[in-house]
């Protein structure tokens, strides 16, 4: 077992790269170990094959530095909330132990993204009863339940808990999205364009990374929503910026 300080799931292959890409980015830099777990091969996507998605994951992941990365095979579309999905993803949790979360938005224009985000919140609940038994590789697992889970935000405007500083980082985050290159903008494609297949897409990523660090006083930073209440241990971890 390769315990992790953060687990970031995502509904399909680029989802964590483009929600949270420079908060993993930024805390490998400080030393912790995170891992990526992509519900489904994007098998519906528009542009790109499987093959194409998973070997652009890999390389993402490694970017980042992730010391793990999975793809759990769910049915791009038309994956659920049900006990079946939801063992999947509790099997995971206690394999690698994650204090830390990070999923979908709990609202999105792809609806994929609201319903991976229930069902990894409600997996990570789940994960912590001992009465529900699990195994890997033929050995029992014992219940674990991560101290918080966190929402990244994707295409909708939603109002974020709480961002994170990823102004050293951005560049990165950018060079990770651009990994997936079956996806993203490349002016010599012949595929069909799609909603982020555009230059205009990218600077929307840049923009809304941007709005949110000018609202803390730095030059980009990701948005964060979290269902119960933060708290912390000393004013001192807070960014001291006048805005």
């Amino acid at each position: 077992m390769q315990k992790l300080d953060i687990l970031a799931f995502g509904a399909h292959p680029d989802d964590v790269e483009l929600g949270c890409g420079g908060t993993l980015f930024a805390a490998v830099a400080e030393g912790k170990k995170i891992g990526i777990i992509d519900l489904t091969q994007g098998e519906l996507g528009t542009r790109g094959t499987v093959a194409d998605r998973l070997k652009e994951a890999s390389i993402a992941g490694e970017m980042i530095g992730a010391t793990i990365r999975e793809n759990l095979g769910m049915k791009d579309g038309f994956f659920i909330n049900d006990q079946a999905h939801q063992m999947m993803i509790i099997e995971v949790i206690r394999k690698y132990q994650p204090e830390i979360i990070l999923c979908n938005a709990p609202e999105d224009r792809h609806p994929d993204h609201g319903k991976a985000a229930k069902l990894v919140a409600d997996a990570a609940f789940l994960s912590g009863l001992n009465k529900i038994q699990t195994t890997n590789n033929g050995v029992a697992q014992t219940a674990w339940k991560p101290k918080q889970v966190f929402h990244y935000i994707q295409s909708r405007n939603l109002q974020p808990s709480f961002v994170v500083d990823i102004s050293a980082f951005m560049d990165k985050k950018m060079d990770s999205i651009m990994a997936h290159s079956s996806q993203f903008y490349n002016p010599n494609s012949n595929e069909p364009n799609t909603f982020i297949s555009s230059d205009s897409f990218l600077e929307f990523i840049k923009g809304r990374a941007k709005e949110f660090g000018q609202q803390i006083g730095v030059a980009y930073a990701e948005g964060f929503i979290s269902e119960k209440m933060i708290g912390i241990q000393s004013f001192d971890g807070l960014i001291q910026k006048t805005t």
